[in-house]
């Protein structure tokens, strides 16, 4: 009888040890699956709430009364445009999301408000990012939420601004907040109505803290070397709370993932070692009349490794239908800001199909030597 044979009929024999072994590697692989095919979007939407969050970098005109600047809002000097684009072009800097700003208060029909020019995203040299902050076409403008309310103008009027027309594109919702009073424009329209063309009073960017791997002191250092060697006549700002609030989400998440699947390799490997164990125990007598009619220790093995591996392949091609479901059925639900993410991962599949079964035959390989070192004279004794 072939050790194929031999594994097939100790399935059907003892089909509550092959089904618990089974049932231990699918509910894993399915949870790695989800996981992995999940775990993209995943981390896509973390990015992308923290990124909502808002920029943590502000980088002013280095001749800045801080005073004054914290008690308006933004600097009374300027720097020039050119001064994104310069910073955006050298490589290897920890700055992101570059956004061109002008702002100075103004009264406007009989409001005091704060008109805002934004330039649109300036991408770093090799770093395509989606933006993250509005960008406005020049000719329209943005009003806040009591600007809007104080003059009683709508989306889509047009108003006159210090000499200007403007179409309004949108009110913005209540924020509880300066931008409340805030209306914002194209840089260029702003730089024309306030003649100050080709300067700006700030860059807004972002950079991802590495908090958990040093202190947020160094981490501000190092931005000040870098913005030195670029603009030496500008100095950056760190909002730290929502740096720290960004890094400390994403390290959360990334940890969460990094804890729950060896912990479920852990304990899958154990259940399936157990049972093996179990098995072995169970067929001592058998494996002692196997040894006693001239089965090697490598055939009596290969029954058990055999036996695991085809428990793996089974189980990867069934995880891997359960897991990518789960994901693709719940995923969506769970991640709504990217899940048009959420595809199934073929490659996965394949890896599955090569990790089970090495991973259930390392299950079961010290009961398999322990089936394989025993005295069959001692195991042909016992009643």
């Amino acid at each position: 009888m072939t050790v194929f044979q031999l594994i097939f009929r100790e399935i059907i024999k003892r089909k509550l040890n092959f089904t618990l072994s089974l049932l231990a590697v699918v509910i894993t692989v399915s949870i790695f699956v989800s996981f992995f095919t999940t775990g993209q979007a995943s981390k896509n939407e973390t990015i992308r709430l923290m990124r909502d969050i808002g920029f943590n970098l502000r980088i002013i005109p280095k001749k800045t009364d801080m005073a004054e600047f914290w008690k308006t809002g933004f600097s009374d000097y300027t720097m020039p445009e050119s001064h994104v684009y310069k910073l955006a072009s050298f490589k290897g800097l920890s700055y992101a999301h570059l956004t061109a700003v002008l702002q100075r208060r103004v009264i406007w029909k009989d409001m005091d408000v704060i008109l805002a020019g934004i330039s649109p995203e300036v991408p770093s040299a090799g770093r395509e990012k989606t933006p993250m902050f509005f960008s406005i076409k020049p000719g329209n403008v943005y009003i806040g939420f009591e600007v809007a309310r104080r003059t009683g103008l709508k989306k889509g009027e047009e108003t006159d601004i210090l000499g200007s027309l403007f179409s309004i594109e949108k009110v913005l919702p209540e924020s509880g907040s300066e931008d409340d009073i805030r209306i914002y424009a194209h840089l260029h329209d702003v730089q024309a109505i306030l003649g100050e063309e080709n300067r700006i009073n700030e860059i807004k960017a972002l950079h991802c803290l590495c908090i958990m791997k040093g202190s947020i002191t160094d981490s501000i250092t190092m931005l000040r070397e870098q913005l030195l060697g670029v603009l030496p006549d500008a100095k950056v700002l760190l909002i730290r709370a929502i740096a720290i609030a960004r890094e400390k989400q994403r390290y959360m998440a990334e940890k969460y993932f990094a804890f729950i699947i060896p912990f479920l390799v852990v304990v899958c490997m154990a259940w399936i070692g157990i049972l093996a164990l179990i098995n072995v125990r169970e067929r001592r007598r058998e494996i002692g009349i196997m040894r006693a009619v001239g089965y090697g220790s490598g055939r009596i093995a290969a029954l058990f490794l055999g036996k695991a591996v085809l428990i793996g392949l089974i189980a990867a091609a069934v995880g891997y239908g359960i897991g990518t479901w789960l994901a693709l059925e719940f995923g969506p639900d769970i991640f709504r800001v990217t899940a048009n993410m959420i595809i199934p991962e073929i490659k996965i599949f394949y890896w599955c199909l090569i990790a089970a079964p090495l991973f259930c035959a390392l299950s079961v390989f010290i009961p398999a030597m322990i089936a394989v070192t025993q005295d069959p004279a001692v195991a042909l004794r016992e009643k």
